[in-house]
């Protein structure tokens, strides 16, 4: 599929408005965000986040509706992901002491964040 220039823009924009919605909806959650937009080599996490004593490796997903958005976390974007939480343990090894987990937040138009906890485990390195 083809995208023009403007279509590109307009998804970036919808992407970052569902990123800061999902970061709202995990702080009415007792949340608190120590990143987003976590880059590594090969990977990124749009947000991680604490609560007691659970570390979430968070996906956001902005789509129309819940089905394709978790059709959007594929096996190519699960591999990448997890080499950026591989990344990020590395520099913050305090974390193994906590509950590590994947969650994914999908965000549709006039609705909710849907928040998926445990939404998909990590390949074993």
């Amino acid at each position: 599929m083809i995208r023009s220039r403007q279509s590109r823009q307009r998804a970036l924009k919808w992407g970052h408005l569902a990123e800061w919605l999902a970061i709202v909806f995990l702080a009415a959650k007792g949340y608190r965000v120590l990143t987003r937009r976590y880059l590594a080599r090969g990977g990124e996490i749009d947000i991680i986040a604490i609560r007691k004593d659970l570390v979430a490796f968070v996906e956001v997903k902005a789509r129309h509706n819940l089905e394709t958005g978790l059709d959007a976390i594929s096996t190519v974007k699960i591999s990448r992901f997890a080499s950026a939480v591989d990344d990020w343990l590395m520099r913050n090894p305090w974390a193994s002491t906590y509950v590590l987990r994947c969650d994914a937040i999908i965000v549709r138009p006039f609705r909710l964040p849907y928040h998926i906890e445990d939404a998909f485990s990590l390949p074993l390195a």
